[in-house]
C-alpha cells in the first residue's frame, strides 16, 4: 500500500507541471492573437486614430459602397510600410503592426480620408 501512496504525490506533481505548461502555451497563443478594427463609413476612417500594442492585426472594413484603399504616408524619408489594393464595399484589408511608431495613412482614391495608427 505504501508503494501506491508514494506514487500518487509524484503523479499529481507531474500532472500539475504539465497543466501549467499547457496553460502557458494557450495563454501565449491568446496573447499573440491581438486584433483591432477600423470601419470605413461615409468616406471616413472610424476611429480616425487607433492605438494598439505591437503585434496587433488591424483590419479595415469597408462599409461604403465605393472602393477605397489604405496607404501609409511615411515621414522623414522612411519607406512605405503598407498599401492595400482597392477594397470594395463589404471587403476588408488587414495589416499586422510589429514595430512601434505612428503610422499616418490615407485612401489614395479619396485623399481627404486620413487616419492614424499608433503602435506602442
Amino acid at each position: 500500500m505504501t508503494y501506491f501512496l508514494g506514487r500518487r504525490p509524484l503523479a499529481a506533481a507531474v500532472g500539475a507541471v504539465l497543466a501549467v505548461g499547457a496553460t502557458g502555451a494557450v495563454g501565449q497563443q491568446l496573447m499573440a492573437a491581438k486584433s483591432a478594427e477600423i470601419d470605413i463609413v461615409n468616406f471616413a476612417f472610424t476611429p480616425q486614430t487607433l492605438t494598439v500594442a505591437r503585434g496587433t492585426a488591424v483590419t479595415w472594413d469597408n462599409k461604403d459602397e465605393e472602393p477605397h484603399n489604405i496607404v501609409d504616408v511615411p515621414s522623414d524619408g522612411k519607406p512605405r510600410v503598407f498599401r492595400s489594393g482597392a477594397v470594395d464595399g463589404g471587403e476588408k484589408y488587414t495589416f499586422t503592426f510589429n514595430d512601434p511608431g505612428t503610422y499616418k495613412y490615407i485612401c489614395s482614391i479619396h485623399p481627404r480620408m486620413e487616419g492614424t495608427v499608433v503602435v506602442k
